[in-house]
C-alpha cells in the first residue's frame, strides 16, 4: 500500500482560463511544472494526475504518459468521487492534495508538512491553507493538504452539497468537530498572503511566467520566490486585483 499518492486535479473546462494546464512557459506545459518539481519531494510515494473523462481532457492523459506519470480519470464536476476512487484505485493510504494551477508548487514544503503529519499521527488533515482567511498565512499558489484515506472516504460518503463535491474538502473543514485539523502557518518571510502565484487568470500566468523564466532550472525554493518579487515590487501589481473564486456561491 502506498502511504502517500499525490493526486494533482487537473482538467482543461476551466471557467476563467480555459486549458490553463497545458498553457506553455519556455515550451513546457504548466502540468510540467507541476509535475517535475512533486518529483523532487523525498516523501511522496505515487504521483498522479486526476482529470475527467471528457474529450477535452484526453491531452492531458497524453501529458501525462510524456511526463512518466500515471493518469486516473472520473468525473468532471463531482471532483470528490474522482479523488477518492483515484486514492482507492491506487491504494493510497494517505493523499496529498495538489491543484492543477500551482506550478510553483514547493517540494520541501510538502516535504515538511508531511512531516509534521507523521510526526502528529492523530491528525486527520494538515494545510497550510485551508478555507479559514484568517489562518492563510504563505502565498496563495503553495497550497498542500494532507489527509488520510479514511477521513477522504467519510467526505465521500457524507458530503452532499454540490460545492462540497466540487472542493473535495470543504465537508472535513464544516465538520471540525469530528475531525482533526491542523493548520501549518508560516514564519518570517514566508508569512505573505498577500502574494498570489497560482493561475487562475491570463494576469495570472504573465506573472508566473516570469516568475519561471528568471531561473535557469525548477530547483528554486518558495523564500527565493519570495526575494524575487520584493526585489521586483512591480511585478505584484499584476495580479494584485485579482480575486479568488469562492467555494459557496451564497456567501
Amino acid at each position: 500500500m502506498s502511504r502517500f499518492v499525490c493526486i494533482v486535479q487537473a482538467r482543461m473546462g476551466s471557467t476563467r482560463l480555459p486549458g490553463k494546464v497545458m498553457k506553455k512557459i519556455m515550451g513546457e506545459t504548466i502540468l510540467y511544472y507541476i509535475i517535475e518539481r512533486l518529483k523532487q519531494s523525498k516523501l511522496i510515494d505515487t504521483i498522479l494526475i486526476a482529470t475527467s473523462r471528457n474529450q477535452i481532457d484526453n491531452v492531458i492523459l497524453e501529458e501525462a504518459k510524456r511526463l512518466n506519470v500515471d493518469c486516473f480519470r472520473g468525473s468532471e464536476d463531482d471532483v470528490l468521487s474522482r479523488y477518492y476512487n483515484a486514492a482507492q484505485t491506487y491504494n493510497a493510504e494517505n493523499i496529498v492534495r495538489i491543484t492543477g494551477d500551482c506550478p510553483l508548487i514547493d517540494p520541501k514544503m510538502i516535504d515538511e508538512i508531511i512531516g509534521f503529519y507523521l510526526e502528529n499521527n492523530d491528525l486527520d488533515l494538515i494545510t497550510n491553507a485551508g478555507p479559514i482567511i484568517e489562518k492563510r498565512t504563505f502565498p496563495r499558489g503553495l497550497d498542500v493538504e494532507v489527509l488520510s484515506f479514511n477521513v477522504l472516504k467519510m467526505a465521500y460518503e457524507n458530503a452532499k452539497d454540490d460545492y462540497q463535491r466540487e472542493h473535495v474538502t470543504p465537508y472535513i473543514y464544516e465538520n471540525s468537530d469530528k475531525f482533526r485539523i491542523f493548520y501549518y502557518t508560516a514564519e518570517g518571510k514566508m508569512n505573505r498572503p498577500d502574494i498570489r502565484i497560482t493561475i487562475d487568470t491570463e494576469e495570472d500566468f504573465k506573472l508566473i511566467s516570469k516568475i519561471i523564466e528568471n531561473y535557469k532550472n525548477l530547483n528554486f525554493n518558495s523564500e527565493e520566490i519570495v526575494d524575487f518579487l520584493d526585489k521586483n515590487p512591480e511585478l505584484l501589481m499584476i495580479n494584485q486585483h485579482v480575486k479568488q473564486k469562492k467555494i459557496r456561491k451564497d456567501v
